[in-house]
């Protein structure tokens, strides 16, 4: 009566053998570690690793590793303050020109991770780092908006001719007011021609008007725009701090979240939040030789750049417009060629002035320059100085093919995802809205070993006291009941590491909680056991009744649970989604050890044999 059949073994041995070699990665130790990795102009080499190691012996730090990559260096330390004492040392010692980034990493063995066996991630509160709340100003981001519109307009007007007498910004739109209706009527018609999605109203009274409003849609579109921008904005900046795994993320409608696990330096992170950049659109200098130019005879009225990949390229030092005058960029196909492009719109005078230099410079190349302020530590005299150093890199050539104004594309790329990439670029230069920092935590390495030790002290308190209770209870069917927990505390563990999920403190309860309730199925499974061999019915009947007339109960029980983990996923912030996330999981996991799992125990043990009596 009691036996699975085989495919339900195989089933739940498959299961086990997985949930122990996915978990098995976070037994291994995890280091403080340092990747540093060489930009485009220094690469990593066998001269720069024993330069590092050097700095390094010289100043008695010590190193537990070092592995060298594909154009990467990573060093293992012993805790996190020769961590942090290494960066301080090597961000002197090699300057800008190479990125470290903080981290941890594990001495997991090849063979795992070859089979992607990876341990899971620690969030800030386990690994120590900043977290920074931002808010957006929504308000200012549609403000800034109308008055691009009023600056338009005002262009329009004059070069249609049609004379105004003032054009003003209201809070919800913009007020164009002329003399004579029949010049209102013509500038209705030219506003409604040139800006199509917006709101117009042609009013009457002491002077004739034309109303401009953005439409609830385009509102929406430009706090969107504004967020999105923001957060690629920010998403640059906070690269350049070289920290592993940033979390840069929108929370909710209006909010920007930061989390730099591994970084301790929240000054520097406020620098770097409040950094410029701007680009520029600039002709390149085909009439003269790039060749005399790296020999050091640059042509006046010219200046030597570089692209991003190190090509050296001579442009013409007037600039046509810069980043401050872009409005919108967004990427796209070009209708002739399908070929990848980015569509840039200007506002007036940026207009005016691209339409003015491309009109006489038809089929000659224009490159975007991208300018921004990176900072950058030397030691001066025996002294650590940080300095701001202005990087200028072309990010962009392609030939102007026709005159164009306010709007134009890019071509010339080579496919989708760097038209997409360029034109977050170009709308990341600065910041589309002012932000304004809400709440900063910072929790030290320290702290988050502490929270966890505390954490893993508090699952195995829990889950001995519960251990305990269920031998003394239900004595071999406890037994039973403690092996699928402690299966269940595997399966979770795995299941986390394969979905690369972050573990954080919130998460750590939602474990201890899950210990709990995993045992719930057992009891009520267990208890109709008993029920059954009261009234009298034999042993293997009573197995058979208390798994089948019991399952209902669980899955309404857990479902409920199930549904309560969804919700709190779905509307809460970074803590409540990790406990939501390790719930959820838990409860999947209990179900199947609980139901499955025991009763393929509980058959092996008395299954397909007389049982005279259940030591239950």
């Amino acid at each position: 009566m009691n036996r699975y059949p085989l495919w339900k073994n195989l089933l739940v041995i498959i299961v086990v053998v997985l949930g122990m070699l996915y978990a098995m990665p976070n037994l291994f130790s995890q280091d403080p570690a340092m990747e540093i990795t060489g930009s485009r102009r220094a690469q990593m080499d066998s001269a720069t690793e024993r330069l590092i190691q050097e700095r390094l012996t010289n100043s008695n730090v010590q190193i537990k590793s070092m592995e060298s990559g594909p154009d990467r260096l990573l060093l293992r330390f012993i805790n996190s303050e020769q961590q942090l004492l290494a960066k301080d040392l090597l961000e002197t010692a090699l300057g800008g020109d190479y990125t470290l980034a903080l981290t941890l990493s594990t001495d997991v063995p090849d063979w795992l991770r070859s089979i992607g066996a990876l341990p899971m991630f620690l969030g800030l509160d386990l690994r120590g780092g900043i977290h920074v709340l931002i808010d957006v100003d929504m308000d200012a981001a549609v403000a800034q908006a109308l008055d691009r519109y009023a600056g338009d307009i005002r262009t329009l007007m004059r070069d249609k001719r049609l004379r105004y007498t003032t054009v003003s910004q209201t809070d919800d739109g913009v007020v164009v007011s002329f003399k004579d209706a029949g010049v209102r009527d013509q500038a209705y018609e030219a506003i409604d021609e040139e800006f199509g999605n917006l709101q117009m109203e042609a009013v009457d009274g002491e002077n004739f008007q034309v109303r401009v409003q953005l439409s609830r849609n385009e509102q929406q579109a430009t706090r969107k725009f504004a967020l999105e921008q923001n957060v690629t904005t920010l998403r640059n900046r906070v690269n350049a701090l070289g920290v592993s795994e940033p979390i840069i993320q929108q929370q909710g409608e209006r909010r920007i979240v930061v989390q730099l696990p591994g970084a301790q330096d929240p000054a520097k992170l406020k620098e770097l939040l409040g950094a410029t950049a701007t680009l520029e659109y600039r002709l390149e200098d085909t009439e003269h030789s790039i060749e005399d130019a790296l020999d050091g005879k640059v042509p006046v009225g010219s200046k030597l750049y570089h692209t991003r990949d190190g090509r050296p390229i001579l442009l013409k030092k007037q600039v046509i417009v810069t980043g401050n005058q872009i409005t919108d960029a967004s990427s796209g196909f070009d209708q002739r060629t399908s070929q990848p492009a980015v569509f840039v719109s200007l506002d007036g005078p940026g207009a005016r002035r691209m339409r003015n230099v491309t009109t006489e410079n038809v089929g000659k190349p224009m490159a975007v320059v991208f300018i921004e302020t990176r900072t950058d530590t030397r030691v001066v005299n025996g002294e650590k100085v940080i300095q701001k150093i202005p990087v200028q890199e072309v990010i962009s050539v392609a030939n102007i093919l026709e005159p164009f104004g306010r709007r134009f594309q890019t071509t010339g790329l080579d496919s989708p995802g760097e038209a997409h990439d360029l034109a977050l670029l170009l709308r990341a230069g600065a910041l589309a809205a002012p932000i304004d920092i809400v709440e900063e935590r910072t929790i030290g390495p320290s702290l988050g070993q502490d929270n966890i030790d505390q954490g893993f002290r508090s699952v195995v308190i829990g889950l001995l006291l519960v251990m305990v209770f269920m031998v003394v209870y239900y004595k071999i069917f406890g037994l039973v009941a403690n092996l699928a927990l402690i299966m269940n505390l595997v399966l979770i563990v795995a299941i986390m590491s394969m979905l690369q999920a972050t573990l954080t403190l919130p998460g750590i309860a939602g474990i201890v909680l899950t210990v709990g309730m995993a045992v719930d199925a057992n009891v009520l499974i267990f208890e109709r056991i008993r029920e059954e061999i009261s009234i009298g019915n034999t042993p293997q009947a009573s197995i058979y009744a208390g798994y089948e007339r019991a399952l209902s109960t669980i899955v309404d029980a857990n479902i409920t649970t199930l549904i309560a983990a969804v919700v709190l996923f779905s509307f809460g912030t970074g803590p409540i989604k990790g406990f939501a996330v390790t719930l959820f999981i838990g409860i999947l996991t209990s179900m199947f050890t609980a139901i499955l799992g025991t009763r393929s125990v509980i058959n092996l043990i008395y299954g397909n044999r007389r049982v005279k009596q259940l030591a239950i």
